[in-house]
């Protein structure tokens, strides 16, 4: 089934979805927001499964066009979101780039940071920075969102409790980054909020390219209209979400509506574009020349979306505007 959260009230308003994007209907019956519903999946996911099949088989009563304009993220605000780097062909590049060694626990232990939760995105909403001068970049990402996830679990159970998947925009100020990296303690200001898909899908929507861990499908960016990458999703992601939610969970538990982000869809088959405009700009450098992509600036439109394998929509687009710097 799919899911999305309509805006209205800090948490939104949860609504089933059809398959094909194009009609809903507000599940408040079952659950008023997603957070609740995932408070007591067990519970919830069966009714609204049922609702799912109902909105299939035909009109509903108080059924309404569904469109991504209305979303919020469908978690507004979240307990949880913890962004990996799971796809460690890329955290290589960009070292190499700059001069820097790769640690070899890189390949073998992942990459995580906490992300600012409070306030995330819809696919809609603008991406805003104060300054342009900051390097504001896109980065393409497939999450997910857990129920409750016990401290201590093993990488081998840790799959079952993904209840969820949707499409992610980390948007990153790049010039920012450098110098709160150097004071050693990581990411903040130059992490403003994410944007989310219109829609999150449960994992059996997603067919043999959901592997349990993995989901095998080409992650669509376009810049201004222009096709800027589509990297398979499952191809060289180091590590799978099992193992980030593990790694996640190794010191402390997780809570219900828990977001784990795999870091930007990247492959070594370089033919198949970027994810983000600092990897061009490092293979840029890297073939001699000026770095030659610029990041966003005020106007600039943004398109993250995966398509299925008849060619549909399966989350539906981020799609953002960035507004003029303030």
């Amino acid at each position: 089934m799919k899911l999305a959260s309509l805006k209205g009230g800090r948490d939104g308003r949860l609504h089933v979805v059809s398959r094909d994007l194009r009609r809903c209907v507000a599940a408040s019956a079952v659950a008023p927001t997603l957070q609740r519903a995932l408070d007591e999946w067990d519970l919830c996911a069966p009714q609204l499964r049922e609702l799912a099949a109902a909105l299939e088989g035909g009109p509903l009563p108080g059924e309404l066009p569904f469109d991504p304009g209305h979303c919020a993220a469908p978690l507004p605000r979240a307990y949880q979101w913890a962004d990996g780097s799971a796809y460690v062909s890329h955290v290589e590049l960009v070292r190499k780039a700059r001069g820097a060694e790769m640690p070899e626990s890189f390949w073998h232990e992942p990459l995580l940071y906490q992300g600012g939760s409070d306030t995330l995105l819809g696919p809609c909403e603008p991406i805003t920075a104060v300054d342009e001068a900051w390097g504001i970049d896109f980065e393409a990402e497939i999450a997910v969102i857990t129920d409750d996830v016990p401290l201590g679990i093993a990488t081998a159970l840790a799959g079952s409790h993904i209840k969820l998947l949707m499409l992610a925009n980390d948007v990153s100020l790049r010039n920012l980054i450098p110098a709160e990296l150097a004071k050693g303690f990581g990411f903040f200001q130059s992490k403003p909020p994410t944007a989310f898909s219109p829609v999150a899908v449960t994992p059996d929507e997603l067919g043999d390219a959901w592997d349990g861990a993995r989901l095998h499908r080409p992650l669509h960016s376009h810049l201004n209209d222009e096709l800027f990458g589509r990297p398979d999703a499952g191809t060289d992601m180091t590590f799978g979400f099992p193992e980030l939610i593990a790694h996640a969970a190794r010191t402390r538990p997780l809570g219900a509506g828990s977001i784990i982000g795999s870091g930007t869809v990247s492959n070594r088959e370089r033919m198949r574009g970027s994810s983000c405009i600092a990897e061009r700009r490092m293979l840029e450098l890297l073939a001699g020349a000026a770095a030659q992509t610029p990041y966003l600036r005020g106007g600039d439109r943004v398109r993250i979306e995966m398509l299925g394998a008849d060619g549909a929509s399966i989350f539906g687009a981020i799609e953002q505007t960035v507004a003029p710097p303030r």
